[in-house]
């Protein structure tokens, strides 16, 4: 878990493949964790940017959300074998943190088109791609939270 400027001082000091993805990950599910390792096979380091408190709530996601704050969710993310950074940023899309930290991949899941997500343009421009990984069926947050809320 790292600062903006931290995560740029860590970036420069990567040799090789530096992947970068990024998300609420409220409520950690198997569905994140796929994503996630993907987007590590597909380099050699993986940061992750994390939306803080204030941006999940611009997002639409429900009042409730999110559910875990920031420094849970960093915690828990910067716990996985896979993942070797994991910053928070407070813009409403990474676009600023894609700009700052200059990954050679961008990953994104199933639900995003390739040519659209954020931050695409600046990968691309310096000779990156983007990634998008395939969802797993049935596993969101969101359908957590709803299947909470019906079993109550």
């Amino acid at each position: 878990m790292c600062s903006i400027a931290a995560a740029r001082a860590w970036r420069a000091g990567q040799g090789g493949t530096v992947v970068f993805t990024n998300g609420v990950f409220d409520l950690l599910h198997p569905g994140h964790v796929a994503v996630l390792e993907a987007a590590r096979a597909a380099g050699d380091a993986l940061i992750v940017g994390v939306n803080d408190d204030a941006s999940v709530r611009t997002l639409e996601k429900g009042p409730e959300r999110p559910i875990v704050p920031v420094e849970g969710r960093m915690r828990l993310l910067a716990a996985l074998a896979c993942v070797d950074c994991v910053v928070p940023f407070a813009d409403p899309t990474p676009r600023d943190l894609i700009a700052a930290l200059e990954p050679d991949v961008l990953v994104k899941g199933g639900d995003y088109d390739p040519s659209t997500v954020v931050g695409g343009d600046l990968v691309r421009a310096r000779g990156g791609r983007v990634l998008i990984v395939p969802l797993v069926p049935d596993l969101s947050t969101t359908r957590l939270v709803e299947r909470l809320r019906a079993s109550s």
